[in-house]
């Protein structure tokens, strides 16, 4: 699965998944990037703005207000900046 998304709210490129705009979701998920309030910690998000997830499952997460993109690879505890910071 692939999204795109980008910091403008325009999608670079189209979802390859067509998502119901009623669709339900299941309440048992977990929480992979952020969940310790903002901040700028690097367990922390502020006004994260854009999503990628690539083939190999890893996630990318623009974090808008802290100024950098940050990588969560799949079965890893913690996170880390890939681009700019503060």
């Amino acid at each position: 699965m692939i999204l795109y998304f980008s910091v403008t709210g325009y999608a670079l490129r189209e979802s390859l998944i067509a998502i119901h705009p009623n669709a339900r979701w299941k309440s048992n998920g977990l929480t992979v990037a952020g969940g310790n309030g903002k901040g700028n910690g690097i367990n922390q998000l502020s006004m994260p703005s854009g999503l990628y997830v690539d083939d190999e499952q890893t996630i990318y997460v623009a974090d808008r207000a802290n100024r950098r993109i940050v990588e969560w690879k799949l079965g890893t505890t913690s996170d880390q900046v890939v681009a700019g910071g503060n």
